[in-house]
């Protein structure tokens, strides 16, 4: 089934060329059924790749996906038009009063920076809190997922010694559990950060679970366990070129950084990326939908209401 998107969401053209089936809003009113409603908080400062990225992984299910895109308030973008947030996004303060079936969370990159000294952090704050009552299951990804551990559990982050960059293998530590259903035992994803929540900080927290870990890049996976908080550690929504994308730009800048670990064949920077955590990819979102998003939520949010 496809993503609803808005009608000339740029987004919406490329995955049409990829053969992904997406109807704009027009289309969508005369379809007798209830979408899924997914919000999306994009933190990420080139937006228009996040949009793409993000929407490929949620068109793999039987589900119509509604999607609303998010934009803060408190902070100003500058690396993403004007136009394109005032045509595509909506504020916080214009959907505060809906519900979601779903919320993603996405990463920033402003790892180094304590929570309290981002310039939005009380605004992302306030929508954390709004999305324990308003919406049925929250994905956080990379910082995001960093931000909503130190938030709802106080679990801190800290800065590592090398940055986390490259593709990893991971182990799935909770099988039996949805969310990694149809995993295999080990399975790839990339990472990009400067820093790690501790293992042992969220064993030691009885409301979470540990799904999937590396030995490399740490832990992976963990949730709530209710399914209503989920933390993903990674980015398995980049596609092939995003890390040689983000390594190419640093070097151009001068900073002393390797190449991404497990990425360029012979290691080499020249060669064509391996693209090795697709699959994996869209298994992980195709279950936050089914099991978490879909499977929880009433057809109608008024019967969350009456009870």
């Amino acid at each position: 089934m496809p993503i609803k998107t808005q009608n000339d969401l740029p987004a919406k053209s490329i995955l049409e060329r990829e053969n992904i089936f997406v109807i704009d809003e027009h289309r969508a009113t005369h379809q007798d059924i209830r979408p899924i409603t997914i919000a999306i908080l994009n933190l990420m400062p080139l937006k228009e790749d996040t949009e793409l990225q993000l929407l490929r992984m949620l068109s793999n299910t039987p589900l119509q996906v509604d999607v609303s895109f998010l934009k803060l308030e408190s902070h100003k973008s500058t690396h993403t038009s004007l136009s394109h947030l005032n045509k595509f996004y909506e504020s916080f303060s214009e959907v505060k009063d809906k519900n979601f079936d779903g919320l993603i969370l996405t990463g920033a990159p402003i790892e180094l920076m304590e929570f309290e000294k981002v310039d939005y952090w009380e605004e992302l704050c306030k929508i954390m809190e709004w999305s324990k009552t308003h919406v049925t299951s929250t994905l956080h990804v990379c910082w995001g997922a960093q931000a909503g551990l130190y938030y709802h559990f106080g679990i801190k982050k800290h800065v590592l010694g090398q940055k986390c960059f490259g593709i990893f293998n991971h182990r799935v530590r909770k099988r039996k559990i949805p969310l990694v259903r149809g995993f295999d035992d080990y399975f790839m994803a990339p990472h990009s950060r400067h820093t790690v929540v501790r293992k042992e900080d969220i064993e030691n927290c009885d409301d979470l679970v540990i799904l999937a870990d590396s030995k490399e890049a740490g832990v992976f996976l963990v949730m709530k366990e209710d399914g209503r908080q989920i933390f993903m550690m990674g980015h398995p929504e980049y596609d092939r070129y995003t890390l040689d994308r983000e390594y190419k730009r640093d070097v151009s800048m001068g900073l002393d950084i390797e190449p991404p670990l497990n990425y360029y064949p012979n290691d080499d920077p020249n060669e064509k990326p391996k693209l090795s955590w697709r699959s994996h990819a869209s298994i992980f979102y195709a279950n936050w939908l089914n099991y978490y998003v879909y499977q929880q939520t009433p057809y109608s949010w008024n019967k969350i209401a009456e009870k």
